[in-house]
């Protein structure tokens, strides 16, 4: 069998590419470490492992854990040592399931080695710049008052079987995964021996590993090798807080004497809000320092000498009144904030400053890109670094403020790391443990004007070779979920090669709600989903129908998400499109509002006159479309139940219903353990098989393909 012309054309070929993430970088700036994940074996996960990159970019990348686990979570400490996360299998210990625990590899080289394991395992790593400070965070069940209290209640639970949750509060569930009995907790890592004198707080880390139980055994103390590393024991930081914490995410100062977190405040009618708390670390006291009231506040980095600190303030959206994201500077003696950079209308994510305290280097959407910005801190003057159609993430910078390294991304190729020289804007590739993937075709930027005088964009992936017929390339309107986001970086989950690769031209636009064009911009469809991000959407794909390489009589229309709410409604405003696909989509607003996941975030836009009115359930007499309806059981941001109903209310109550005798043109493709996403290498196969099978049938004029063999629907080949 001849090799597929690129691995966009071939589904085993595609979800077999590695697929890199993350990148930290070591105090002395000579090091950089990165993640890769791989396929399983068995073609139904990915491991990953980690891998050192050269700064200077002269030598290759090497490989530095494997295990059929995987790592993740790399931190390195203030000695080059490097602590990750992972299950794999503890060769000291005879644990059946090993639980995610803290390894150790050791600035001078060696193997990794645990350095603490305990029941329910360790979340993340975190660690400081200057200073011997490790935090962890991990789960802590509430009847527990320490680490050998939550051993013994963790295993009370495993050894009866019960997995059930008697909740008290709100909310239950986030993404794809329960909330609770466990509550997320941030530890401080001591060594034991320096600290139990001190410290009457600190309790040991029980498990394997942990050496607890040597505490227990009778008998004179046995000498060790040279290498015995030092018992370490967990000081809980978090105790006592209003609401349990959420994915806490502390920004440890440099020299390791407090961190900053973010901590929900319970307010009436389940509403909440975010304030701002600083950890002292070495005596566990908590000092509120930020409290708006009407805005969230999330910690950004810390700065080298301690005293500010960047902070994101997110102004609380209304009925009428969009989020607003602001760029402050705090005061992390006094709590005191000052806005930075009032005039920029950008939505800035602080990653980092510069060693000399003058400036921050800060991410944003803008313009279908998601470049580096320098903030000046003195003046709020913002400086954009970068001019290439990318998208950056995980920047990190070195000791001497010259350089920067990051992850960049574009709809071109998948996330690679590369140097940024921060005086030039130069920016140097380095040598990945990946190489890139050869897109099939070509990408361009349209844009058109709306009728209200707006500029509305997007991106244009084509294939190379000139369309097939005198009429042009098919065209696949790709709608992004969100709302609040844009098309600007890879994505593995929405890829458009893999159907550009099938001869399609897919439209990547922007419409209203779209994050990268200002506050204004958001706005339009602020409460109005129906209106201006509908109408955009149709504009910019009446702009490009025009092109004489592009088929305005064979297009369908596809999204996630929001991006599938936007489906539904165009399929119910519309039949311009030969087939719409709809993935994980909103369809009845007074029913996705109260059972999502976070209701209280998305109830502050959807009152029930904002739910009659954009609801895309109303207009089911007025669909008829062949319609695709995907949806994962595991959702709980938009819950099956939206996909059942969409598909219930599309058979009986459509302008395309079922036959007399049940059968359909439209499909649910269904999946019973995926979530929101449709993560597993073999389910993204069959979503992508699936989608293009449907395309083909009722876009194309052809054939239907033959399906996925693991549906059962076909017979086996021989």
């Amino acid at each position: 069998m001849s090799a597929p012309a690129s691995v966009f054309h071939d589904l085993a070929h595609y979800v077999a590419v590695p697929r890199l993430s993350g990148l930290t970088l070591s105090p002395d700036g000579s090091r950089l470490v990165t993640t890769v994940a791989t396929l399983n074996r068995k073609g139904t996960g990915y491991a990953s492992a980690l891998w050192e990159i050269d700064p200077t970019g002269e030598r290759q990348a090497h490989r530095l854990t494997r295990s059929t686990k995987g790592e993740s979570g790399a931190a390195f400490a203030a000695n080059g040592d490097l602590y990750f996360t992972s299950s794999r299998p503890d060769p000291d210990s005879d644990e059946d399931e090993p639980q995610a625990a803290l390894w150790l590899i050791p600035a001078r080289g060696g193997e990794a080695r645990v350095v603490l394991s305990r029941p329910g395992g360790v979340a993340s790593v975190r660690t400081a710049r200057e200073a011997d400070r490790v935090l962890v965070t991990a789960g802590l069940l509430p009847g527990a008052k320490d680490e050998k209290q939550h051993a013994a209640l963790f295993k009370a639970r495993k050894d009866g079987g019960v997995d059930a949750i008697l909740h008290a509060g709100y909310p239950i569930r986030y993404w794809d995964h329960d909330l609770g009995p466990e509550q997320p907790h941030v530890f401080s890592v001591e060594r034991g021996a320096d600290t139990t004198a001190t410290a009457p707080d600190v309790v040991p880390a029980t498990g394997e590993g942990s050496g607890a139980e040597a505490e227990e055994e009778a008998g004179p103390p046995l000498p060790g090798t040279v290498d015995r590393a030092p018992e370490l024991r967990l000081r809980l930081l978090t105790g006592g807080l209003p609401a349990p914490l959420h994915e806490p995410d502390p920004s440890v100062a440099p020299d390791g004497t407090f961190a900053l977190l973010t901590v929900t405040v319970p307010m009436a009618s389940l509403e909440r809000r975010h304030v701002l708390v600083r950890l002292d670390l070495s005596t566990g006291e908590q000092t509120t320092l930020v409290d708006l009231g009407d805005a969230d506040v999330e910690p950004g980095p810390v700065s080298p000498d301690g005293s500010r600190a960047a902070v994101v303030v997110t102004r609380m959206s209304t009925p009428t009144q969009a989020p607003a994201v602001e760029l402050h500077l705090l005061d992390t003696a006094t709590g005191r904030t000052e806005r930075l950079a009032a005039d920029w209308d950008r939505w800035a994510d602080p990653v980092a400053w510069t060693p000399d305290g003058t400036g921050l280097l800060v991410l944003a959407d803008s313009d279908g890109r998601r470049p580096v910005f320098r903030v000046d801190v003195a003046s709020g003057a913002v400086t954009q670094l970068t001019q290439d159609d990318a998208a950056w993430s995980d920047l990190v910078v070195a000791p001497d403020g010259r350089t920067a390294y990051g992850v960049r991304s574009s709809y071109l190729y998948p996330p690679e790391v590369v140097r940024l020289d921060l005086g030039s804007g130069e920016v140097v590739r380095l040598q990945g443990p990946v190489e890139r993937p050869l897109v099939p075709g070509r990408l361009e930027e349209v844009e058109t004007t709306t009728a209200d005088g707006t500029r509305v964009r997007g991106w244009l992936a084509l294939p190379h070779d000139r369309p097939a017929t005198e009429g042009g390339f098919p065209l696949l309107l790709w709608i992004h979920g969100g709302p609040l986001g844009s098309w600007n970086a890879w994505t593995w989950r929405w890829n458009p090669w893999l159907l550009v690769a099938q001869g399609y031209a897919v439209l990547l636009p922007d419409p209203a709600l779209s994050t990268g064009y200002g506050q204004d911009f958001i706005q339009r469809g602020w409460g109005a989903w129906g209106e201006a991000p509908y109408t955009d959407l149709m504009a910019i794909t009446d702009a490009v129908v025009a092109r004489d390489d592009v088929d305005e009589t064979r297009t369908a229309a596809m999204g996630g998400s929001f991006g599938g709410y936007m489906a539904n409604w165009v399929a119910g405003h519309t039949d311009r499109f030969r087939a719409i696909v709809t993935h994980a989509s909103l369809w009845a607003l007074d029913g996705f509002g109260p059972t999502t996941d976070a209701a209280y975030y998305w109830q502050r836009e959807m009152t029930p006159e904002m739910s009659e009115a954009n609801s895309p359930h109303r207009h089911v007499e007025d669909i008829r479309t062949p319609m695709l309806v995907i949806h994962g059981d595991k959702d709980y941001r938009v819950p099956i139940g939206e996909g059942l109903r969409l598909w219930y209310e599309l058979l009986s109550r459509s302008g395309l219903p079922a036959a007399e005798d049940g059968s359909t043109v439209h499909r649910f493709l269904y999946f019973p353990h995926e979530n929101h996403w449709i993560l597993s290498p073999q389910h993204a196969k069959v979503w992508y098989a699936v989608v293009g099978a449907f395309l083909a049938e009722h876009v194309l004029g052809e054939e239907p393909e033959a399906l996925p063999q693991e549906l059962g629907l076909v017979a086996p080949v021989d």
